[in-house]
């Protein structure tokens, strides 16, 4: 066994370290990264390793791989975890990599949650990686391209790690059951794999925490004969939490499924989202605001009434708070929904903005200056503006755009809800400029 991996008193150790791969070859799942021809596969045949940063959600393998990498290509390792250590922590280790160096002996640094280090913190390492001092390799359950500095992310190569599917988590269940240097002097029979797989949501660790736990949790017998069925599971962990990191990906991941649930007009969905950012207790407040913007960007003049009914249910949110909220947010999410759809306010004001890029000075026409003073009445600052109200229909047919842009169309309503009735009138008021 690697020294990286040997430890005392190994069946004091968590059942998650104890079945940690020592091998490349033991890995389960992330076959788009060490499957044949990919990348760290190819890093692992010639034991060459440029800086990395491995992206993925908790259990997927980031710190094994750096482990890995550190073993195979004989690093010396060394640690830090971005909550607990600052610059000075960093130019420690570069310090003693520089030491290191001149004797021979590269140095692999493991960031676990980079992304948690500033700005001073990660720039204290673009030397020591650019000169090859130190070997990076980082972990993050974040984006890197929002939460790591461009001058380092240009210095690594970025990896994501996905979760693993249900046939992975049950492939590394029963490797311990078979492996592990206790489980594997026990009979133990899994009863109902599907609530196993469903706790641990693709993390290996916590499939392997709760097998260790509900072990703990059954009965001993004479035989050393354990089945384990839901009810041992649900008794060992009493709830489990859903899936959700509210300042993480998946926080962004699931606002955008329920947003685009609500755009597709399936209330259904819209509700399981918003069940399950309650649920994992993201901030009610969030999801109404979310709702505001929505009923403007989405709907807008195909339903006016929306954007109201969306104020009125943010309101009643800040007013009631958790629980009861969640039946006025319930409220808001079903009639936004099924309700008519529309963007063309919102894509027309992008039209509108396109045009400023070709022409940024946009000059008024005198005719629609304002004249506070005689002397702009003199230079014919609102000279020949006509009051549409003094027309038929509180109609007159005049250019309000521009003097260097000629009339153009940027808001096209559509044939849905109130908007099919704008649609006509701006047809039948502006003929012209429609043709």
């Amino acid at each position: 066994m690697s020294k990286l991996f040997q430890q005392n008193n190994i069946e004091f150790q968590p059942l998650a370290e104890r079945m940690r791969p020592h091998s490349i070859e033991q890995v389960v799942g992330q076959q788009h990264l060490i499957g044949a021809d990919a990348p760290l596969k190819v890093f692992f045949d010639n034991k060459q390793f440029p800086s990395m940063i491995f992206w993925g959600p908790p259990g997927v393998g980031k710190t094994t791989f750096a482990l890995l990498i550190s073993e195979i290509a004989d690093y010396k390792f060394f640690r830090l975890s971005a909550i607990e250590s600052g610059v000075k922590d960093v130019r420690e280790v570069i310090a003693k990599a520089t030491e290191l160096q001149q004797e021979g002996q590269r140095v692999l640094l493991f960031i676990d949650e980079i992304h948690r280090f500033n700005k001073n913190q990660q720039d204290a390492l673009l030397h020591a990686v650019e000169n090859g001092i130190i070997t990076l390799i980082g972990a993050t359950t974040e984006n890197p391209s929002f939460e790591v500095n461009n001058a380092l992310l240009s210095r690594c190569q970025i990896y994501k790690l996905n979760l693993l599917s249900d046939e992975e988590i049950k492939t590394v269940v029963e490797n311990a059951l078979q492996n592990d240097v206790i489980l594997s002097k026990l009979n133990i029979n899994i009863t109902d794999w599907d609530f196993l797989i469903s706790v641990a949501a693709g993390d290996a660790r916590i499939a392997l925490n709760a097998l260790d736990l509900a072990i703990k949790f059954h009965p001993k017998s004479k035989d050393n004969t354990i089945t384990l069925d839901k009810k041992i599971f649900e008794k060992a962990l009493q709830q489990h939490t859903t899936s959700y990191d509210k300042k993480g990906e998946e926080h962004y991941n699931t606002i955008s499924a329920f947003i685009k649930s609500l755009r597709g007009s399936d209330p259904d969905a819209a509700l399981l989202w918003l069940a399950k950012m309650l649920d994992a207790g993201e901030d009610p407040v969030f999801i109404a605001r979310r709702m505001v913007i929505f009923a403007s960007e989405d709907i807008g003049n195909a339903d006016p009434s929306a954007l109201s009914l969306a104020v009125s249910v943010f309101q009643a949110v800040q007013i009631i708070g958790m629980p009861e909220c969640r039946i006025n947010l319930a409220h808001g999410v079903t009639y936004l929904a099924c309700t008519a759809k529309s963007n063309a306010s919102y894509m027309g004001l992008n039209e509108a903005s396109k045009e400023l890029k070709n022409n940024t000075k946009l000059e008024v026409p005198l005719h629609l200056r304002n004249a506070p003073t005689n002397y702009m009445k003199q230079e014919g600052y609102s000279l020949g503006y006509k009051y549409p109200h003094d027309f038929p229909n509180h109609f007159v047919e005049e250019n309000y755009f521009p003097i260097n842009i000629k009339p153009k169309t940027y808001y096209h309503p559509t044939n849905l809800g109130k908007e099919k009735v704008f649609k006509e009138m701006q047809n039948f008021l502006w003929k012209d400029k429609k043709k």
